[in-house]
């Protein structure tokens, strides 16, 4: 199971921090993302990491969002800065072990210009 948090209501060009807490160990998933979908939008990726450690981003985040994750406190996170309105979006994180991929509920993350 998964629980995210962290979403609000932020000014353009501000700063949220995203957690994603897990119920299992996470160095037991192969890796862990975060997914994001706007109203009428389908829902993108917006950064992965392995379980080796790598990272991905999507290009609209790169250089501004940063995934990182905790392996003793079982939790991901997702560092957000010099936010825009296009970044409002519910933001998920998704984890996958073998081959399933487990969701969490998402959190409403909101930009205002």
């Amino acid at each position: 199971q998964l629980q995210a948090s962290g979403g609000g209501l932020v000014q353009a060009g501000g700063s949220l921090r995203l957690s994603c807490a897990a119920s299992r160990s996470i160095s037991s998933f192969m890796s862990m993302a975060w997914y994001r979908q706007a109203p009428g939008k389908q829902r993108e990726l917006v950064a992965t990491i392995t379980s080796g450690g790598s990272t991905i981003y999507a290009s609209s985040v790169k250089g501004r969002f940063t995934i990182s994750r905790d392996i003793a406190a079982n939790t991901m996170t997702l560092q957000m800065n010099s936010l825009k309105p296009e970044d409002t979006a519910v933001y998920y994180c998704k984890a996958l072990l073998v081959a399933t991929n487990y969701w969490g509920q998402g959190t409403q993350v909101t930009v205002s210009s």
